[in-house]
């Protein structure tokens, strides 16, 4: 029987840096993955391959506006097939690049499905044959799946979700996208920007509710002017096939409404990948199909750590990574019987980023979250519409947000417009070090760019500081 140090279940991008920190670290390493195709969801079916898609989307939008710069094209159509025959290249080639990493790494890539048959012994089942490990410790990145809601109607009817939309090779003439997060916009645009009719039905008050309100706001507003049809502050009722279309029946503001179209995109949210684990042979408890891990991502079983989405809070790719080498770390030092102080995770730079266009990004707290935790906090805002680049680029939809601390440090930043995703990680490195909305604002920027907006909003919230402290009476 094979034993190990740490054995990490799941190749995805948290397992895969959950494995290669423990083998760096010495540790006897094992990393199990049981999908029929290796990468992860990242990979396979998330951020890489909506990109390409929206990559697409974007540039046709951009050709479609042309005649505004003084250029004329000729009658052109954009090729879903073609579209998505880029993006399949595309993620072969990301794909195979993550094999090569699991197959050569310094540590045993075993292939099958994972199952606990007690505390520190596993099964792994691949093509009719079952292997039995033990390890000392094990890094739960099984990943996440979609979440179903129990819609009457909804399966009768049929419909696609972000994992069967990738391969989807007919354009709908028109779609109903249920949910209002990152994978509802990001698709709704998609299929927008390409000439479909596009009605958005989120549950709750705003699109990507993540955001502060005036944020999701001008993103409902861009998308309207677009024309895409936003509904926010919904209850789905039930779905129903009205000939050839579909029908979803819903309330809103006290009344029963409904919408029809072509297809349906079911994009109401995902949950931790834990079927077959059989967690309970382990001792690690699961409640409403989750797992609970601390800040150290250990679960209840102190040598069972959780990584990436099966972990949560937040789905993205960087933080996943961050947690697969924490989570490795301090498997390794309670392989090696170390007591020291298990490292613990700090999401003081969680970051979001949601790819429509206009982009939209955030970093650290929004007001909202500020002010919930009671903190005592400034904040100012500037439009991309009053911008000289994005002026230049006819990019006027969108600005910056900026919150501020009392003594000024930066505690959070938002941006809805051009380029957001890149011009967020200036403001990134501004709160890792702690940085202040004067020292952002003396920081020269060249002239013109996207990127010196971000000064005029830290320069409004140091002024308001510095009044502030003047009109504080001395004692």
């Amino acid at each position: 029987m094979k034993t190990f140090d740490v054995t990490v279940i799941g190749g995805g991008s948290a397992g895969y840096a959950a494995a290669r920190t423990a083998a760096a670290a010495g540790a006897k390493t094992a990393v199990i993955e049981g999908a029929d195709a290796v990468g992860g969801l990242c990979i396979l079916r998330g951020c890489m391959p909506t990109k390409a898609l929206l990559e697409s989307a974007h540039r046709w939008h951009e050709i479609t506006e042309a005649g505004k710069f003084g250029l004329k094209v000729k009658p052109i159509r954009p090729d879903l097939s073609a579209i998505l025959a880029r993006k399949d290249a595309l993620i072969a080639d990301f794909a195979g690049y993550r094999v090569t990493q699991l197959e050569r790494g310094k540590f045993a890539f075993l292939r099958g499905q994972a199952r606990f048959l007690g505390p520190h012994r596993l099964g792994i089942s691949w093509k009719g044959k079952t292997e039995i490990i033990e390890s000392k410790t094990f890094i739960l990145a099984t990943g996440s799946e979609i979440q179903h809601l129990d819609l009457p109607g909804l399966a009768e009817a049929g419909f696609l979700t972000s994992d069967t939309a990738l391969t989807h090779s007919v354009l709908p003439r028109s779609l109903i996208v249920l949910g209002g997060g990152a994978i509802a916009v990001e698709f709704a645009q998609f299929y927008s920007a390409l000439g479909t009719k596009v009605t958005i039905l989120q549950r709750s008050g705003h699109l990507v509710k993540e955001f502060d309100p005036e944020v999701s706001e001008e993103l409902e507003k861009s998308f309207r002017k677009r024309g895409l049809t936003v509904i926010t502050g919904t209850h789905l009722e039930r779905v129903r096939r009205a000939g050839k279309a579909k029908e979803v029946f819903f309330t809103h503001e006290g009344k029963t409404q409904s919408v029809r179209a072509e297809e349906i995109l079911y994009a109401l949210g995902r949950k931790p990948r834990l079927a077959g684990l059989d967690l309970a042979a382990a001792g690690v408890p699961v409640r409403e199909g989750r797992v609970r891990f601390d800040a150290a991502l250990r679960s209840r079983v102190p040598h069972i750590f959780g990584a990436g989405d099966v972990a949560g809070p937040h789905e993205v790719v960087h933080i996943a990574i961050q947690q697969g080498e924490i989570a490795a770390r301090n498997a390794v030092a309670l392989a090696r019987g170390k007591r020291t102080q298990p490292e613990r995770i700090d999401y003081r730079l969680k970051a979001m980023v949601v790819f429509t266009d206009p982009e939209v990004a955030m970093v650290g707290l929004t007001e909202r979250e500020a002010r919930e935790r009671k903190l005592d906090v400034v904040s100012a805002q500037y439009r991309f519409d009053d911008h000289g680049k994005s002026l230049i680029m006819g990019a006027l939809d969108g600005f910056v947000k900026l919150v501020a601390d009392r003594r000024g440090r930066i505690v959070g930043a938002q941006i809805i417009g051009p380029h957001a995703s890149d011009l967020i990680h200036e403001l990134i490195a501004v709160i890792h070090y702690r940085g202040t909305a004067a020292e952002l604002a003396a920081m020269p920027h060249y002239h013109p760019t996207l990127a010196e907006i971000v000064t005029y909003p830290a320069e409004e919230i140091a002024e308001l500081l510095k009044k502030r402290a003047k009109k504080k009476p001395r004692r």
